[in-house]
């Protein structure tokens, strides 16, 4: 009997290992095609790719895995198609097309925009975050009707109207880095400091507020805004679950930003707005326009084809701060550590500065801004070589036949434009690593097809923040170094490195430099 239970437990355990075997590479086969079913996207299309070489992450592994920046994997992946009008790739499970042509570039982003209105990226509900929604995620006639009611924030008058507001910050910086800089000349990591200034600068003339955040350093405005921009693991994961299925992230609700960061702007913004309404304030800003918007689209639905939320126009006030304060910051520092290591270039831009002052007796006007276009070139060539974005992504909204090609893009699939590899490119930009201003002197630039710069964009979708931006950086710079000469230190990385796991191009140890009073410069 005893013989019999062996046999018997024996049979058992045998089927019981070989359902377990058989169930386990059912599961690891099922897996396997859900990870690469995909994969063959581009190859059935006839598009050249890159050959995928990792189930689920595609043409992605080192990005997400923090081993190598996106720039590098997208230059990489440029350079070997280089010649092509575009290559096929995959971000996890997600097809994408990358445009590495500047003729497609520019009908993708200009000519032939009404098929490729939206930048396809995902938004959270109202529910999950309501800062998710904002002007750059905004898609089709929503994103139109909004563009319309906050562009007047930006014209000329209004941008005539803020300049002394800018200047007003870009005296207060001046009294900090005057604070923090010994007679003889200091480090200071300007990253940090032109962050404040730009966090007070946008608040300032967007929404009214006294912040105070260059001379605060527990300023909740700018702590919380870097909370935004901060690299983290739960960032990345919500991007690759994005790319592996936009219906799993929603199933998992991996919000955009951390909770706290949500209700702090969330309440500063709606406060701002309701108090400016009890008390009958009325002023020639974002915050206005964002108010009118509110009474015409929500309250008031005058345009009844698409339907506004309340959550749409806080959304809209925290985007534009956000984009208002990150870039335009890290636009300025690497300007300022490229002019500390090509001292010649700092002396011409210094030299236009001091002699455009003389001409109009010291006042910093709007034709003084105008005028300063040697510091236009260096500003141009430096978000060449850093630009904010290092792909620029849209989406088919409708199929698109490619002119004098085979290829139909069809609807809902992801196009990327890949900015940063485009900038790095020798043949619109020789020796692309020289920082050099005069590529962008009139002769130059005249020389190089269209689709070869975009750091702000393009087309009806430009950022619709960039004449304000560079107002921004002209004044901060020509105070700074009218002051001071800039100059490497111990601290400063050379050659620059950046961070691998932000997805904007940020210096990975900061921006390091020393400041020496002119007047006390050898």
């Amino acid at each position: 009997m005893t013989t019999v239970s062996a046999a018997l437990q024996l049979l058992f355990e045998i089927a019981t290992s070989w359902w377990t075997v058989g169930f386990l590479a059912s599961f690891t086969a099922l897996a396997y095609h859900w990870t690469t079913a995909t994969f063959g996207y581009w190859r059935d299309r006839g598009v050249p790719y890159v050959r995928p070489t990792v189930p689920l992450f595609g043409n992605i592994g080192s990005r997400a895995l923090g081993t190598e920046h996106q720039a590098r994997m997208f230059g990489r992946i440029y350079d070997a198609f280089r010649g092509h009008r575009y290559v096929g790739m995959y971000q996890m499970r997600t097809p994408h097309l990358l445009v590495c042509d500047p003729a497609l570039v520019n009908r993708v982003m200009i000519g032939d925009f009404a098929h490729f209105t939206d930048h396809g990226i995902h938004t959270d509900g109202p529910e999950e975050n309501p800062l998710a929604n904002g002007l750059f995620k905004m898609r089709g006639a929503k994103w139109k009707v909004m563009r319309q009611k906050l562009s007047p924030v930006f014209t000329a008058g209004k941008l005539r109207h803020m300049r002394g507001q800018v200047a007003a910050c870009s005296e207060q910086l001046m009294r900090n880095v005057a604070a923090d800089v010994p007679a003889t000349g200091g480090p200071i990591e300007v990253r940090d400091v032109l962050g404040k200034y730009s966090t007070d600068v946008i608040g300032t003339c967007a929404f009214g507020l006294q912040l105070n955040a260059i001379s605060d350093e527990h300023s909740e405005f700018r702590r919380n805004g870097k909370a935004v921009f901060q690299p983290s693991f739960r960032m990345l994961i919500k991007d690759l679950i994005w790319l592996i299925s936009p219906a799993l992230r929603r199933a998992i609700r991996v919000s955009d930003y951390p909770q706290e960061v949500v209700q702090f702007f969330t309440a500063a913004f709606t406060d701002t707005m309701r108090y400016r309404q009890e008390h009958g304030l009325v002023r020639d800003d974002l915050v206005q326009s964002l108010i009118q918007a509110r009474t015409d689209l929500v309250v008031n639905k005058t345009e009844p084809s698409v339907t506004f939320l309340e959550t749409d126009i806080v959304a809209n006030a925290f985007a534009l701060f956000a984009a208002g304060f990150e870039t335009v910051s890290t636009a300025m520092s690497f300007c300022l550590y490229e002019l500390a290591l090509k001292k010649p270039i700092q002396d011409k831009v210094r030299e236009e500065m001091n002699a455009t002052k003389i001409k109009h007796s010291g006042e910093i006007n709007d034709e003084f801004l105008k005028e300063l276009h040697y510091l236009e070139m260096v500003l141009a060539e430096t978000l060449r070589k850093y630009p904010p974005l290092i792909t620029l992504i849209r989406e088919a909204t409708k199929d698109y036949q490619v002119p004098d090609d085979t290829l139909v893009i069809e609807k809902g699939t992801k196009v990327l434009i890949p900015a940063y590899a485009i900038h790095h490119d020798y043949r619109y930009y020789p020796d692309p690593e020289t920082f050099d201003p005069e590529r962008f002197s009139p002769e130059e630039k005249v020389k190089r097809p269209n689709g070869t710069y975009m750091p702000f964009g393009d087309g009806p979708r430009l950022c619709i923040g960039k004449r304000f931006a560079e107002m921004e950086m002209k004044l901060a710079l020509t105070e700074l170094l009218t002051k001071y000469e800039v100059e490497p230190c111990d601290k400063t990385d050379i050659p620059m490195r950046f961070n691998r796991k932000s997805l904007l191009i940020a210096p990975e140890n900061g921006i390091w430099l020393k400041f020496k009073p002119i007047n006390t410069a050898n």
